[in-house]
């Protein structure tokens, strides 16, 4: 595989149970690659080995005064610097090659898993993990890949020499063989130590990064509430933490460093001391000498590729371990399906909570709890996930055994993944807009039945659209870029885009999470009435607790403890069911003793909602009135 035919037609099926497994399936997958990396490595190093031999038999032919010989040693070193430069630039080459295919390789594994879970992915892992992942872990991950060959050549050439030695002069090529390998192995009771203070910078470095994303993401809502400075604070901490984690980490390879120059400095002075005595003793000659000496040296060079390969595998290790945990998560939903690609209609239900939407009517759904209200919301969509295993279900029990949701009478994860995403698109409260023009936002697959403008006009966007056009230079709002997550918008104006945008989608069923929380009443009261008339005769469900958005429903749900508790109307529910009442009116435990008073006969409390008909004619007003 070579630069210019990226991307992978096909990354493969990676092994991602673990780490080192990960990275080993990594380099079976650029076995090709790592051999003629091996080859040019070999090549050059032993042409750097080689080296020796010829000076020490320029040296000797100095010393017996042979021209010919001498002759000889220079066209020989000339050779060995020739072979020398060649191995060198094709091995920079290909493990250059190595480390950017591999690289690449893991992008499109992630970005292949990334598509597949879409916004389930950062519900199960952060998005600055992910972020992490995707960027400095895919370099270290690439770096073991493109030393490991060197490392391999390095290897051989060591063994290679020390053989070379022993039979070139056996008096001091023992001495040199028994030393290679005590200097080869004496840093790895300092690997463990230095891996684990490499995997605390790590988590650490992962902890900082996902903080700067959350602060960097929310930083209109700080500001707005004046915790910018708090988030700062919690950022320098965790940046200091990462500095600190960096510097013993440093230590450690440091004193591996150290080490790696000592012991061969060590070997270096046993060998001259060892040889003068034989050359004194008239056992090896000067050229000899010279020889070992120079092999003595020149092998410093291939050591060193000893300890970059321990110091990337401590370092690429967590980075593959994080990797594969990513890619190790699983969407229930098959991307083939079990089912023909044909999108089904009809009610959706979700067996697990007992939730009912019938086909063509606006259902909306009141949930105690935030989180709740969430995980529905990916259920419908086909996405469960951990935190589903508590939702009307045996607490601990697996997400995916629970049954899947029925669209027309048709379970979602039997369908083609993109058949299940046409027919259900879930908006969740916190929508991403990308960077481009507006054209560019509403450039998503639909039925063609809705047009930008009607979703836009729907969805109360007249305001956005104004604010745009000042920005384009040709006054077509259209043409407005948008910056990346609409930060130059206001939280409003980028749910109202969002919206307007799943509008235009036209879905089978649509499943919108909170749609008008960052929206005044006004124009949230415009918003439920363009809503409802847009999406008439199709399927929607809205998770929310407005009551402006509750009396325009057709039916409405209310979801206690991970069930169907009341179907009915609003205003029926506001008056037959406390626990409805509670949530949609925020109503107190004082105020609920005084509704159950009232029920009783007692004397209603004016001017307190929800509470008897005084209470329930205010609520009324003060929605007519919005």
């Amino acid at each position: 595989m070579q630069i210019h035919d990226l991307p992978y037609p096909d990354p493969g099926l990676p092994d991602a149970r673990s780490g080192p497994r990960f990275l080993l399936w990594l380099g079976r997958n650029q076995l090709g690659g790592q051999l003629k990396s091996l080859s040019w490595g070999l090549l050059h190093f032993l042409s750097v080995a080689s080296l020796p031999y010829g000076v020490g038999f320029a040296v000797q032919a100095v010393v017996d005064g042979s021209g010919s010989r001498l002759a000889l040693a220079g066209g020989l070193i000339l050779l060995l610097g020739a072979s020398l430069a060649l191995g060198d630039t094709m091995l920079h080459r290909t493990a250059v090659t190595n480390w950017i295919t591999a690289a690449a390789r893991v992008q499109q594994l992630l970005a292949r898993r990334t598509a597949a879970l879409g916004a389930a992915l950062t519900r199960r892992v952060a998005a600055g993990e992910v972020v992490a992942v995707s960027t400095g872990d895919v370099e270290k991950i690439g770096w073991f890949v493109e030393a490991l060959s060197r490392f391999a050549a390095a290897a051989l050439t060591v063994v290679v020499v020390c053989v070379g030695l022993v039979l070139y002069q056996p008096a001091l090529g023992i001495v040199v063989a028994i030393g290679m390998p005590v200097l080869a192995l004496a840093v790895l009771p300092l690997l463990p130590r230095a891996t684990r203070r490499a995997d605390q910078q790590r988590e650490k470095a992962g902890r900082a990064t996902e903080l700067a994303s959350d602060t960097v993401a929310g930083l209109r809502v700080l500001r707005g509430i004046g915790g910018e400075e708090l988030f700062l604070d919690r950022y320098r901490r965790a940046s200091q933490e990462v500095r600190t984690a960096a510097v013993r980490s440093a230590r450690m390879w440091s004193l591996i460093s150290a080490v790696q120059v000592l012991l061969p400095g060590l070997l270096l002075i046993a060998v001259v001391w060892y040889g003068i005595e034989l050359a004194r003793q008239g056992r090896i000659t000067v050229g000899e000498l010279v020889t070992v000496y120079s092999a003595v040296m020149i092998l410093n060079y291939p050591l060193r590729h000893f300890e970059e390969i321990a110091m990337a595998y401590s370092f690429s290790r967590p980075s593959a371990q994080r990797a594969a945990r990513v890619l190790s998560i699983e969407r229930v939903t098959e991307p083939g399906g079990l089912r023909t690609a044909e999108a089904p209609a009809g009610d959706l239900y979700d067996p697990v909570t007992g939730l009912l939407a019938p086909a063509g009517l606006l259902t909306a759904v009141v949930c105690g709890d935030p989180d709740l209200a969430g995980r529905l919301a990916d259920r419908l969509g086909g996405h469960p996930t951990d935190a589903d295993s508590g939702t009307g279900s045996d607490p601990g029990s697996d997400p995916d055994s629970l049954p899947s949701v029925l669209l027309g009478g048709v379970p979602l994860d039997e369908l083609p993944l993109d058949t299940a995403r046409t027919a259900v698109l879930v908006q969740d409260k916190d929508p991403v807009l990308l960077s481009g023009t507006l054209a560019e936002l509403f450039d998503v697959p639909s039925s063609g039945s809705v047009r930008p403008e009607e979703a836009l006009a729907a969805a109360q966007c007249a305001d956005v659209l104004d604010a745009l056009s000042q920005a384009s230079l040709d006054d077509d709002p259209m043409h407005a870029r948008i910056t990346e997550r609409g930060r130059s918008l206001s939280g409003g104006q980028r749910q109202r885009l969002a919206l307007a945008r799943s509008l235009v989608t036209d879905p089978e069923a649509l499943v919108l999470d909170e749609p008008t929380s960052a929206v005044d009443s006004h124009t949230e009261a415009r918003i439920a009435d363009g809503l409802r008339a847009l999406r008439s005769g199709r399927t929607t469900v809205v998770l929310t607790s407005s009551p402006l958005l509750l009396d325009r429903a057709d039916r409405v749900v209310l979801v206690h403890e991970g069930t169907v508790a009341a179907v009915g109307e609003h205003r029926e529910l506001v008056l037959a069911e406390p626990r409805y009442r509670a949530v949609v009116t925020r109503e107190t435990d004082e105020e609920a003793a005084s509704a159950a008073l009232s029920q009783n006969g007692g004397t209603p409390l004016r001017g307190e909602p929800g509470i008897g008909d005084a209470g329930i004619e205010e609520l009324t007003e003060i929605e007519e009135t919005a």
